[in-house]
């Protein structure tokens, strides 16, 4: 099994409990939305607001390659 490296970036109350910034080891072919199912971001009761890798707009289906940085935000709601 090949394995790349990852910084995972986390805001808002997406760093509750879990952390800011991490650095990770995990499997080639890895998505987005698999590192989101992982952290439990995906039931969180706060929606996926926006993703982010290398700081360009991506989808949840996004595979991840050798040294991206992952950055993830919740739907935040205001007025």
């Amino acid at each position: 099994m090949q394995e790349i490296h990852i910084t995972i970036k986390l805001f808002a109350q997406y760093r509750e409990e879990r952390f800011k910034v991490e650095q990770r080891k995990i499997k080639k072919g890895t998505s987005a939305k698999d590192i989101m199912d992982v952290l439990g971001i995906s039931e969180h009761k706060l929606p996926l607001g926006v993703l982010m890798v290398n700081s360009k707009h991506e989808k949840e289906d996004y595979i991840l390659q050798e040294g991206d940085t992952l950055a993830l935000f919740p739907k935040v709601g205001g007025g």
